[in-house]
């Protein structure tokens, strides 16, 4: 069993990178057949929210996770391109990335850049070695898309703090030996975000319960989590007490601008591709060839912000312009794929009718997942001064 091939247009490295990006891509495409053989990758019937810890730790084998993070901590020292080169190649593939992703892509640059010492030792080596699985704890039950009316509150003890409040949509949050919670230290001021501050939680202790919601596809991914007195160290607050809402924004940065916000959908893409080529329907080719250059334009918009993440550069308002426009393809694909593939969806069939029932069934949720489409568009309105 073979994964639908990339397009051409994947392949084409920045004239600054000088890294044998082809050399790269075949390593790790070789891996992935190899992981498909062994049964720890599945095409068609995985997302990147698909836990998986026996895949994380093949990933970290391979030194696919913390791939930009210091040697010191576990990582490999390797460039932000280099990193985006192999999550490509693992998202297109399908593979089952939820037991690190979140922990890889913005928990570990978030601890990195304002964690404590504490935090960075106990933590990120976790995290490089495939074994942590972190949360985020952002959303709640009554605050819908406002971060600024959260409840989570937490009260000063000695050496540290007490949570009490919920949180809703936290991924993998049954799994977690970690959530980052949004929580007010302080009373709210005159700001709408005054007092919001950043603690990793430590899951494994009993004033933490975890709720499983039950998806569209079956799944539980999806969680409620409640702190009734959860602990958390001095040393698990991340940065200064109130630099909750700059912090979220850093972490939403990386949240919304990666290529799992274009290709959750594309063995889809792909193999709509393979149809035309095969059948030369000039109306399937005219209309591939539509999502596939709106694919190649995000694209390029994603490895922008990469780069100036990865200098440390303010991005403005593109990730959220990236994440909006992004997932909007992303739900445009299994659309035209109805039309076009003839096929009947089945998550136990073929990897081309799994693949279609999986987007499918999870489609609603891209344009829900970090951030709702009405606030991204306030937001983009903001940014350019039209409210």
């Amino acid at each position: 069993m073979t994964i639908p091939r990339l397009f051409p247009i994947f392949d084409a490295v920045p004239a600054h990178e000088t890294i044998d990006e082809t050399a790269l891509r075949a390593e790790v495409r070789a891996f992935v057949q190899t992981e498909i053989k062994s049964g720890t990758l599945v095409p068609g019937r995985q997302t990147w929210t698909t836990w998986n810890r026996a895949f994380s730790l093949r990933c970290a084998e391979e030194g696919y996770i913390a791939m930009t993070m210091p040697k010191q901590y576990g990582g490999h020292e390797r460039s932000a391109f280099e990193r985006y080169v192999v999550c490509e190649e693992l998202l297109a593939a399908g593979a089952p990335q939820g037991s690190h992703w979140i922990a890889d892509r913005q928990s570990a640059p978030q601890i990195l850049r304002n964690g404590s010492q504490r935090a960075k030792d106990e933590i990120l080596p976790k995290i490089a070695a495939g074994t942590c699985t972190i949360g985020i704890g952002m959303s709640e039950p009554d605050s819908g898309s406002d971060l600024s009316s959260i409840r989570t509150r937490t009260e000063k003890v000695e050496g540290g703090y007490r949570v009490y409040g919920q949180k809703v949509w936290t991924t993998n949050a049954q799994h977690a030996d970690y959530v980052i919670a949004l929580c007010r230290t302080s009373p709210r001021g005159e700001g709408r975000y005054d007092g919001l501050s950043q603690l990793v939680v430590p899951m494994d202790q009993p004033e933490v319960t975890t709720r499983p919601l039950c998806d569209l596809r079956g799944e539980e991914e999806l969680n409620e989590v409640t702190f009734d007195g959860a602990f958390v160290p001095d040393d698990f607050l991340l940065g200064a007490e109130g630099d909750g809402w700059r912090l979220v924004n850093e972490e939403l940065g990386f949240e919304r601008s990666g290529p799992d916000r274009i290709l959750s959908t594309f063995v889809l893409l792909s193999t709509m591709a393979d149809m035309a080529g095969q059948t030369a329907d000039r109306f399937a080719m005219a209309e591939v060839g539509r999502l596939t250059a709106r694919l190649s334009a995000i694209r390029q918009l994603s490895l922008r912000i990469n780069r100036r993440l990865s200098a440390g550069q303010d991005i403005g308002g593109m990730a959220t312009i990236m994440k909006d426009t992004g997932t909007a393809l992303e739900q445009e694909i299994p659309e035209l794929a109805r039309r076009l593939l003839d096929l009947v969806p089945a998550r136990d069939g073929n990897p081309a009718q799994a693949a279609l029932a999986t987007a499918i069934l999870s489609a609603p949720s891209f344009s829900l997942r970090g951030g709702t489409r009405e606030i991204l568009k306030g937001m983009i309105a903001r940014e350019m001064g039209l409210r």
